[in-house]
């Protein structure tokens, strides 16, 4: 399964494999890559698998500090961000995943929020969750980890699209986030993520701040 294109920056993240400093870097190094001016394509995260029973044990707070850090990078590229789910997705893949600008899902994949053993794991996928979607639909999977179809994920905007043909829907976001790259998607980006938590009152600066920006540099007409 693959419609990414030459253009494109590719990762696949397997969420049956604990985080390792290794896996921090390659992230951060995908980073690097689109922050250093990367053409205009998309980052394609493939995401798939989630942990097994002890996936915690090699575990820091210090190593989970720097891949939560590095898929914040992620989140505020200058570049369209795409994951692609199939079957189950937790962990890694599931923290890539929800930093996403759009999700594609096979159809049959599931979200799940792994366990520690005693309870769900408390990363920031548990914070991303309940600021995407809400909390009151999702306490059985944040409290008890039950997976999270498709069906389910797509009703509460957690992913965009549900196929069985990913590689089109992939190919069609491509094709739409061509020309949109750059600090002013990182904006707009931003701005999005913002309207969930502050005031038109608090907002009203950055945005008028962004409109000045567009106008200045000859993008609005």
């Amino acid at each position: 399964m693959t419609a990414a294109g030459a253009d494109d920056l590719v990762i696949r993240i397997d969420g049956r494999e604990p985080v390792t400093a290794a896996g921090v870097e390659e992230l951060l190094r995908l980073c690097d890559r689109a922050e250093d001016g990367f053409g205009a394509g998309v980052l394609v995260a493939y995401t798939e698998g989630a942990p097994g029973p002890g996936w915690t044990g090699a575990l820091s707070v210090g190593l989970t500090s720097k891949w939560e850090r590095a898929v914040r990078r992620v989140e505020r590229l200058g570049l369209t961000t795409v994951a692609v789910a199939a079957g189950d997705v937790g962990g890694a893949a599931l923290d890539v995943l929800l930093a996403a600008d759009v999700r594609i899902a096979a159809t049959g994949s599931r979200l799940i929020l792994a366990s520690d053993g005693e309870a769900t794991w408390p990363g920031m996928a548990l914070f991303r969750l309940a600021r995407q979607a809400g909390a009151a639909g999702l306490r059985r999977a944040a409290l008890l980890g039950a997976p999270i179809g498709a069906a389910t994920a797509m009703a509460a905007g957690l992913v965009d699209v549900v196929t069985d043909r990913p590689a089109d829907a992939l190919a069609d976001v491509v094709t739409e986030a061509a020309g949109f790259a750059g600090t002013e998607l990182a904006i707009r980006r931003q701005l999005l993520l913002d309207a969930g938590r502050i005031s038109f009152e608090e907002a009203l600066g950055a945005h008028l701040a962004a409109c000045d920006r567009a106008l200045r540099r000859g993008t609005v007409s």
